[in-house]
């Protein structure tokens, strides 16, 4: 079996659930259409291994936009609060550099497992125009390679109605600080 395939009852189960969550936040998704995009993802068995993925963790993955020049649509973790992979550093290198206490990962090569990216600083933005998301928790994003290269690294949450920006080590973790993805279909 295809370890990034799933079975056809996991695959009905998801794409319900998917269009249950579609349905009860059209907010989100103006103007698109849940089958043109239950038939594109139908088409993409490893992105619905992915979503599930982000499923899996509570990341409650929904669809909040469609780019018209590459024909994709757009998913984002939309969970109230940081999804449940949290206590990571930020990359290998930042992982590989802990002398103790490492965690268990980091978010650059989980995303990866995933087949998802970390959300940029601009579709964190996006993301909080839909809603307030990171009210008790934080979100790595990716990280400028220019603030990297220093050791640092980025992650965002919502305080006071405002969007903040963060720096840290890209060393650090914390129990309330994980990731959100992105994946386009």
């Amino acid at each position: 079996m295809n370890k990034k395939k799933l079975t056809l009852e996991q695959n009905k189960a998801l794409l319900k659930v998917l269009k249950t969550r579609f349905e009860k936040n059209m907010t989100r998704h103006k103007g698109l259409d849940w089958d043109k995009i239950q038939a594109k993802l139908e088409k993409n068995p490893e992105k619905i291994w992915s979503l599930n993925e982000m499923e899996e963790t509570e990341g409650e993955p929904d669809v909040v936009d469609y780019d018209k020049k590459t024909d994709e649509y757009i998913f984002f973790d939309c969970s109230t609060e940081s999804p449940k992979r949290r206590s990571l550093c930020y990359d290998y290198q930042a992982w590989e550099s802990r002398k103790a206490n490492k965690p268990e990962n980091n978010v650059i090569d989980k995303a990866a497992e995933m087949g998802i990216e970390l959300l940029t600083e601009e579709q964190y933005h996006q993301l909080q125009q839909l809603g307030k998301f990171d009210l008790k928790t934080s979100s790595w994003i990716k990280t400028p390679s220019n603030i990297r290269e220093l050791g640092g690294a980025v992650f965002c949450d919502r305080r006071y109605n405002t969007v903040f920006l963060y720096h840290n080590g890209a060393d650090s973790y914390y129990a309330a600080r994980g990731f959100r993805g992105c994946l386009k279909v």
